[in-house]
């Protein structure tokens, strides 16, 4: 059981530091190291069930020690899984504004370009309203 403790602290170790790197990362590169920290994830679920096999193994009296660690491991793994999440979608919306052009600036880019538009259209109501002044008075 300790072999496989050390075996599951090594590797989500190394799959936090790749999950860290994922949102750096662009094109090929990012690709590569996603596919790399799901493999890792996969590797380190299989670890957990070889850890649950093992402490099935383990006398009664001793079980409740190690079905303590199984619980921490667990929710270290979910939380493992939640931070893979989100830098795969703060990934996956990098490549949908990669795709559709946009930049970080669209938002204040299209407010601009509505505030342009309302003036505009004041300014030809405005007009519209003279010409009716206009015609109505004639």
């Amino acid at each position: 059981f300790e072999s496989y403790e050390q075996d599951f602290a090594v590797l989500t170790a190394e799959i936090t530091g790749r999950i860290g790197k994922v949102p750096k990362l662009v094109g090929d590169d990012k690709k590569q190291m996603v596919a790399n920290v799901e493999k890792q994830l996969e590797e380190a679920r299989e670890l957990l069930e070889q850890m649950e096999l093992e402490v099935r193994e383990i006398p009664p009296q001793s079980r409740g020690m190690y079905s303590s660690r199984m619980r921490s491991y667990k929710q270290e793994m979910g939380k493992l899984e939640a931070d893979f999440k989100r830098s795969r979608i703060a990934y996956s919306d990098e490549v949908r504004n990669e795709l559709l052009g946009d930049d970080g600036n669209s938002s204040e880019n299209q407010r601009a370009h509505l505030l342009d538009n309302t003036e505009r259209l004041e300014r030809s109501s405005r007009r519209l309203e003279a010409g009716y002044q206009i015609a109505v008075e004639t």
